[in-house]
């Protein structure tokens, strides 16, 4: 199944929830992809010890998800 995720929040949790709910569906899914729009872009600006987003990012992208921005 192909599954794509559209993140067009600067809001940290959405994104952290996002990038978990992705990394989540890649463990039982071929093809998942997100892809950030508008002030999501920014996500890296936004990591913080409570979210971790680069973290989740990098693992996503290594699990094969596909990122687009």
């Amino acid at each position: 199944m192909k599954v794509t995720i559209i993140i067009c929040q600067d809001n940290p949790e959405i994104i952290w929830n996002a990038f978990r709910l992705a990394n989540m569906m890649l463990e039982g899914m071929d093809n998942v992809s997100i892809f950030l729009n508008g002030p999501s872009v920014r996500y890296e600006e936004l990591d913080s010890e409570r979210f971790p987003l680069k973290s989740l990012a990098k693992t996503f992208t290594l699990s094969e998800g596909v990122l687009y921005a």
